[in-house]
């Protein structure tokens, strides 16, 4: 039970940070379909894509590593030193490498935002690595804090310039910069990064021991990013910049829940590392499997039987009302994509980086072939359905392989009873009768209750000897 509380409070202290932030974020859509056209949130969705498809290979995911690495030294300060030292001095080296060659041939980039990508891949790759630093060392809260000065001067300086200077995508792409050097200044001075940086820890092994766990991630990291963003360039390439934008649009209500699940994801990555060779290690990872999938898997449905009262309020203009028939795809190969992630820690916490980079590549594969066969006879539904069966393919193939390592079992009654509600909650939202949509709706509330009942109680019998306590 210890663990489980350890795990709780963790995820709690991240949550803070990352929910408060992100919700206001996915606020502001009625701001973005207001003052943006198709093409200008397509232009700058696409561009966030390009950034995280730079940032793995240039700086060899080195977050990744260090986070794992610092885990296992967390009463070791001088291996501390040693691992910051050398993570931190690698990654500013490649920052200033990238930076020169860019300033040597940005000439040959037709975009008039390339100077913005450029600058954010540099902010972007400094930012996750301190961020990363913070958790290694068990600071969540300084983690979470940091997620709070970042989405909070990136939403103010959203509105400013995009509301109020009408800077249009220029604002939303200058406000993600200046959030993400808040958060680098922020880390620096109230972790006192520089405390533990020194040049006579400086050393090639260390570096490659780093690099031995980082790079077999790259393939992976990449593989996500086609699962993720190729749809992007797929559409964009045999659809156009506008279909990008309405595509963008939908991933919206899909990325809220995904961003809800990273948040416990961080702190359950820690603690897989933790336990994984515990001697109950199966009945602690199938428990926490199950109530993750039983609530995320609510999530999702419920997400997806408001959606019919709440889109006309979020989305704006009917140049993004083909959104709505992208959001229940999505949100179903969210649910998916959750199941990968939980398989992935076991990969995580035993240090097989290569096992995640093998599986992934199979799922990008899938992805990119069922997109572009299908892009041209059903149009933008190519990237929502390819994006559900390459994360299915890759959640049944991970389930299957984990076996090795850690027996983790899903009860039959559990995902019968997800697929009827799914199936009822899908063929009323596409109907969209506002009676049925009612309906559907009560009916899916009380279906997640039952379904995290016994979670949701515990989580309040815990709360209330708490505050009973004080």
């Amino acid at each position: 039970m210890k663990r489980e509380k350890q795990l709780a409070k963790n995820t709690l202290i991240v949550a803070l940070g990352k929910i408060c932030t992100q919700f206001a974020s996915f606020l502001m859509l009625p701001l973005y379909t207001s003052y943006l056209s198709t093409e200008e949130y397509g232009s700058v969705d696409l561009l966030n894509t390009y950034t995280s498809l730079l940032i793995p290979i240039l700086f060899f995911q080195m977050e990744q590593a260090i986070f794992r690495h610092l885990i296992d030294v967390r009463k070791d300060n001088e291996s501390q030193k040693r691992y910051i030292s050398n993570a931190v001095a690698t990654v500013g080296v490649q920052s200033l490498i990238f930076s020169v060659i860019y300033i040597l041939v940005n000439f040959l980039i037709d975009s008039p935002y390339k100077h913005f990508l450029a600058a954010n891949v540099v902010m972007m790759g400094i930012s996750h690595l301190l961020l990363q630093i913070c958790r290694g060392l068990g600071d969540n809260l300084k983690y979470s804090i940091a997620s709070v000065v970042s989405g909070l001067t990136s939403i103010l300086l959203n509105v400013l310039f995009i509301a109020g200077w009408h800077w249009g995508a220029y604002g939303m792409l200058a406000a993600s910069l200046i959030g993400n050097a808040a958060s680098i200044l922020f880390i620096f001075f109230a972790k006192k990064i520089y405390r533990y940086f020194s040049p006579k820890y400086l050393s090639r092994a260390t570096v490659k021991e780093l690099w031995k766990y980082s790079i077999p991630l790259i393939p992976n990291q990449l593989s996500w990013w086609i699962i993720n963003a190729s749809d992007r360039t797929v559409i964009y390439v045999a659809l156009g910049e506008a279909f990008n934008g309405i595509y963008s649009a939908a991933n919206k209500f899909s990325s809220i829940i995904t961003t809800v699940f990273n948040i416990f994801n961080l702190t359950w990555a820690e603690s897989a590392a933790l336990h994984i060779k515990d001697g109950d290690a199966d009945d602690f990872f199938t428990k926490i499997t199950a109530n993750t999938v039983k609530l995320f898997s609510s999530l999702c449905l419920g997400v997806i039987a408001c959606m019919p009262f709440v889109f006309p309020i979020l989305i704006r203009g009917e140049k993004f009302a083909d959104a709505y028939y992208q959001i229940p795809i999505l949100l179903l190969s969210t649910v998916f994509n959750i199941f990968v992630s939980l398989m992935g820690s076991v990969y995580v916490a035993l240090k097989k980086s290569k096992e995640i980079a093998k599986t992934s590549t199979y799922a990008a594969i899938i992805n990119l072939a069922v997109n572009i066969a299908l892009v041209k006879f059903i149009g933008l539904y190519a990237a929502s359905i390819s994006t559900v069966v390459a994360f299915f393919a890759m959640s049944i193939y991970r389930y299957i392989d984990v076996q090795k390592y850690v027996r983790i079992r899903l009860s039959k009654k559990l995902i019968l009873g997800l697929l009827v509600a799914a199936t009822g909650i899908l063929t009323s939202y596409y109907l969209n009768i506002l009676w049925l949509n009612i309906i559907t709706l009560t009916l899916t509330a009380i279906f997640a209750i039952a379904l995290n009942f016994k979670f949701l109680s515990s989580i309040c019998d815990i709360a209330l000897r708490k505050f009973l306590k004080k």
